[in-house]
C-alpha cells in the first residue's frame, strides 16, 4: 500500500524529540512493506513565538521538505487563530499538497484538529479511506472547548475509520490501537534493584519530559523531590528537554526511579519505555498506568515519596503486556488496513 501520513507532530531537524510516537507508526508501517509519505502542516510563526509552547521548537524555521528515518517529509505552512477556529479552518482547507504523481491508497491523520480538515480533503481527492488517530488532546481537551467541541466531533465521525491509542479516550465507537514500545535493543534491560544505604545515599530521579509543559506538572516532581530531601535522601534530579531519543534511553537506562506526575496523558509511553530500559516507574493514577503498573499513587508530595521509598526498598515487578509489543501492534494495523 502506499500511505500518506498527515499529522501536526513529527520529529523536525533542530527538534528531534517532537512527535516520535508518529515516527515510530511511520517505521513500523515502513516494516510492514508498505510505501509512507509524510505530510507535516505547520503553523506559521516568528522564532520568539515559539516560547509560547515548547513543542513549537523548531517551527518557525522547519524546511520544506526533510528525510527522517529514510522517510519523506513535506512541510506546509498555514495561518492560525486560535480564537476562530472558522478561519484556521478555513487556511488549513486551502493548503495545496503537491504529490506529483504518486497516488495514495490511504491517508492516516494522527491528530485530528486541525490537520484532519486537509487529510480528507486529501482522500476525497483521491477517492482513498481516512484513518485517524486520536493521542489525546483532540477528545480530553478539545471537546470540552466550546468553540472546538462540534468541528472535533463532526471530523471524528467523518473518518472510515478511528483509532485511539488508549481505552482511557475511547470515544465515538474508535478501536483501540497503542503505541508499541520501540526502546532499541542496546537499551533493553531487566529491572533494576536498587541497593544502597537507606536515606543515606543519593538517588537519581528521572522526569521524562520537558518542565516548561504545564500538562506534565513539574512542581509536583519538585515537591516530591524535597519531601524525599527533608526524610534524608540526596536527590539527583533529571529533566528530559529537547534530547534524541537515544540520550532519553539513556538517562533511562541509568536512573533509579522514574517519575511521571503528569495530570493529562492517554498512555503515557515513556513509562512504558522506562519500563523497558530497566527503570523502575513511580506515577500518579494517569492514563493506562493503572490497567499494567502494580501500584499507582496519589498526586501529592508525601504520597509520591512513600510510593519510591517503597519501590527503592522492595523492588518492582512489573512484565509490559504484550499489546505493547511491536508485533501485536502491527498486526492489528495489518487487519486495519485490510479491511479498508
Amino acid at each position: 500500500m502506499r500511505i500518506l501520513l498527515v499529522t501536526r507532530l513529527y520529529p523536525l531537524p533542530t527538534n528531534p524529540a517532537r512527535g516520535n510516537f508518529v515516527a515510530d507508526h511511520a517505521s513500523l508501517l515502513r516494516g510492514l512493506g508498505h510505501e509512507v509519505k509524510v505530510v507535516n502542516p505547520l503553523p506559521r510563526m516568528l522564532r520568539y513565538q515559539e516560547a509560547r509552547r515548547s513543542t513549537l521548537e523548531g517551527v518557525a524555521k522547519a524546511p520544506r521538505r526533510f528525510t527522517h528515518q529514510e522517510i519523506d517529509v513535506k512541510v506546509c505552512k498555514h495561518l492560525q487563530f486560535p480564537n476562530w477556529p472558522s478561519i484556521t479552518a478555513s487556511r488549513v482547507s486551502s493548503l495545496r499538497v503537491g504529490l506529483e504523481d504518486w497516488q495514495p491508497d490511504v491517508v492516516i491523520c494522527h491528530t485530528l484538529w486541525p490537520v484532519a480538515i486537509l487529510a480528507k480533503k486529501i482522500a476525497e481527492r483521491h477517492r482513498v479511506p481516512l484513518v485517524a488517530v486520536v493521542h489525546g488532546h483532540d477528545f480530553s481537551v478539545s471537546l470540552q472547548d466550546p468553540l472546538l467541541s462540534k468541528r472535533i466531533e463532526k471530523i471524528a465521525l467523518s473518518c472510515d475509520r478511528l483509532v485511539v491509542v488508549s481505552s482511557t479516550i475511547e470515544k465515538f465507537s474508535a478501536e483501540v490501537i497503542p503505541c508499541h514500545v520501540a526502546v532499541g535493543d542496546e537499551w533493553l534491560n531487566p529491572l533494576r534493584k536498587w541497593r544502597g544505604s537507606w536515606r543515606n545515599q543519593a538517588i537519581n530521579l528521572l522526569f521524562p519530559a520537558d518542565p516548561r509543559r504545564p500538562e506534565k506538572n513539574h512542581i509536583l516532581c519538585l515537591k516530591t523531590g524535597a519531601e524525599l530531601e527533608k526524610r534524608g535522601w540526596q536527590v539527583n534530579l533529571t529533566v528530559m528537554k529537547k534530547q534524541p531519543r537515544s540520550i532519553v534511553w539513556d538517562r533511562m537506562s541509568t536512573a533509579d526511579i522514574c517519575i511521571i506526575t503528569s495530570t493529562r496523558e492517554s498512555g503515557p509511553l515513556v513509562a512504558r519505555e522506562a519500563i523497558a530500559c530497566g527503570s523502575p516507574v513511580a506515577a500518579v493514577d494517569i492514563g493506562d498506568l493503572s490497567s499494567w503498573l502494580p501500584e499507582v499513587f496519589a498526586a501529592e508530595p508525601n504520597a509520591m515519596a512513600d510510593g519510591i521509598e517503597k519501590i527503592l526498598r522492595d523492588g518492582q515487578k512489573v512484565i509490559l503486556p504484550e499489546r505493547f509489543s511491536l508485533q501485536s501492534v502491527a498486526v492489528q494495523w495489518s487487519e486495519l488496513l485490510e479491511s479498508l
